[in-house]
């Protein structure tokens, strides 16, 4: 492991450093996606990079842009969107409409040149330049899923999606997680021409396009759905089909339990998981549906109740 740092810092020194090829699988997240994992000592060196560019890049993005970043995640980005229907709604006495759209293909459709001169602006390191462009480039087209890198490089190329909506068109409860962007209004003919303000400014400045099957516009009072709850005016609930994903998988890390494919600590890890996700939200219901599994069919006291 020493001998192959020093020979990384040597290529890196004489400006011989090649990145490796990528290694692709798929994995189900719930959806299927393509991941390509590269090799221990690139994977280092994404480390380093991103160490170094996220204080830079991080305190010029906006405060309601919520993925891959410290003090951030999905837990809050929720607890965000639910304090911002409480201001809109003035404390849930008027209705609501809320505009959710999606980015489509979002990490393959990512222009690298756009993203470089974005890197750019803010980095004037030469060296530095060279080698976050041998990275970038190391992909065929877009950014690879996977990489703990791509994610700093995502939130740059988007903090010019968030700006725009923030101080262009100055909307007050605007959030973003990933590609995935909220915009709560209180007239339903607002959220339809935010719909072509932002799809005309990613296609000019970002070459990426709003999915056409992705953009929904609901009443508060509907639940709003993001991030794997759904947000109502008095409470929040699990998404129908996260629910269940949980049953289907509770009773599939029994059937392993039983195989002998997993161990017990393995099962009780994955149920403890569950729980944690469902203590955020009113759950209870299917806690109790969780906890039924485990006693009928692996034993009494499978679940740790915490």
């Amino acid at each position: 492991m020493e001998d192959n740092l020093f020979r990384l810092h040597w290529e890196l020194k004489s400006k011989t450093y090649q990145h490796s090829h990528y290694t692709a699988f798929t994995v189900c997240d719930p959806k299927l996606r393509r991941i390509h994992k590269a090799i221990v000592r690139d994977r280092v060196l994404h480390h380093a990079i991103f160490r170094i560019l996220y204080p830079i890049f991080d305190k010029s993005f906006i405060f309601d842009s919520y993925s891959c970043r410290i003090g951030k995640g999905t837990h809050r980005a929720v607890k965000r969107l639910e304090n911002f229907c409480g201001k809109s709604s003035q404390n849930n006495t008027k209705n609501i409409f809320a505009l959710k759209c999606d980015v489509k293909k979002f990490f393959d459709s990512i222009d690298q040149n756009i993203l470089l001169k974005l890197i750019k602006d803010k980095i004037k390191d030469n060296e530095a330049i060279w080698l976050i462009e041998t990275i970038i480039k190391s992909f065929p087209k877009g950014l690879p899923l996977g990489n703990v890198i791509s994610q700093i490089f995502a939130n740059i190329y988007l903090n010019e999606l968030d700006q725009f909506a923030k101080h262009n068109l100055k909307e007050k409860y605007y959030l973003r997680y990933c590609d995935d962007f909220i915009i709560l209004s209180e007239n339903k003919e607002h959220p339809i021409y935010l719909v072509s303000e932002f799809d005309s400014f990613l296609q000019n400045k970002l070459k990426l396009h709003l999915h056409p099957n992705k953009i929904i516009i609901r009443k508060y009072r509907q639940g709003i759905d993001f991030l794997g709850y759904v947000v109502l005016p008095h409470h929040r609930v699990l998404r129908t089909k996260t629910k269940k994903r949980i049953i289907k998988k509770t009773k599939r890390k029994y059937n392993d339990l039983q195989n002998k494919h997993i161990s017990e600590e393995s099962f009780n890890h994955s149920l403890q998981s569950y729980l944690g996700v469902l203590r955020h939200c009113e759950g209870w219901e299917i806690e109790k549906k969780l906890r039924r599994i485990a006693d009928n069919q692996a034993g009494k006291g499978r679940i740790n109740k915490k």
